[in-house]
């Protein structure tokens, strides 16, 4: 593993399980400095623990991303106590509503807005919290966790969707007004990924699993290795003329 990310001072939203976990393994890996937050602070000291048992300089905040103030007093904590931001990953999304994301005429309204709460509203609100930090050390990267789903065009899951496009306009947004002022923001956009958590508990019905894999031109489902690679690259100095860009994960589901 490469030591691009020697010193970086880097944040992690949502990384208590999943592609999060993955990618907060990946920048400490890098040589990263990274505060690992969460609203599941179990999940979150879970991973800090095991990575300074590693060597690695990691530590868990609390966080509710749908709560300005606790957005704003975990980005404060992480910051000081790395001494500044660098970058961040906001990664954090409610997929308890996901099931329940029918269509546009079935859809109860509380599930619109619970996940744009989360997925749109509290990406607003990390970003609010993040770019001073960013500004204040000369520059730095915003790296999001969208989806296909905000291309794809599917027949169901219309709130998820309409979330993950509004957060490729917001991260456009970002780039365009503060790139001239060092700051790159680009959506990471998996496609189907089989994370640990899911494997583990055996959730998702085999026959999913397969039609997923036959839509794909690739021989396997995604990790969430597959993702953090990704973001690593973006959150360094390997990513800094790539801005404003949706990058699309996903094995060759969808051409773009």
């Amino acid at each position: 593993m490469s030591d691009r990310l020697a010193g970086k001072r880097l944040v992690v939203i949502g990384a208590g399980t999943g592609i999060g976990a993955a990618t907060a393994e990946r920048l400490c890996a890098e040589g990263a400095r990274v505060a690992v937050l969460d609203i599941n602070m179990p999940a979150a000291e879970a991973v800090a623990s095991r990575l300074a048992d590693e060597g690695h300089d990691a530590f868990a905040v609390a966080v509710d991303i749908a709560d300005e103030a606790s957005v704003d007093a975990a980005i404060s904590q992480a910051a000081a106590r790395l001494g500044g931001l660098d970058g961040a990953h906001v990664n954090a999304a409610d997929l308890r509503t996901i099931f329940a994301d029918s269509d546009a005429l079935a859809l109860d309204l509380a599930v619109f807005d619970r996940t744009l709460a989360v997925n749109l509203r509290g990406h607003l609100l990390c970003t609010r919290a993040v770019l001073p930090h960013l500004l204040a050390a000369g520059g730095g990267a915003i790296v999001y966790t969208s989806s296909d789903a905000g291309d794809i065009g599917e027949p169901e899951r219309p709130s998820y969707a309409a979330s993950k496009s509004g957060l490729n306009a917001l991260m456009r947004h970002v780039a365009s007004r503060w790139g001239k002022q060092g700051v790159t923001a680009n959506c990471v956009a998996p496609g189907f990924v089989m994370t640990p958590e899911m494997t583990a508990g055996g959730q998702v019905p085999s026959d999913w699993i397969a039609l997923c894999l036959e839509q794909t031109r690739s021989t396997r489902l995604g990790k969430a290795e597959d993702i953090a690679g990704v973001a690593a690259m973006l959150l360094s100095e390997d990513g800094r003329w790539i801005n404003g860009q949706v990058v699309h994960v996903n094995g060759g589901a969808l051409l773009n």
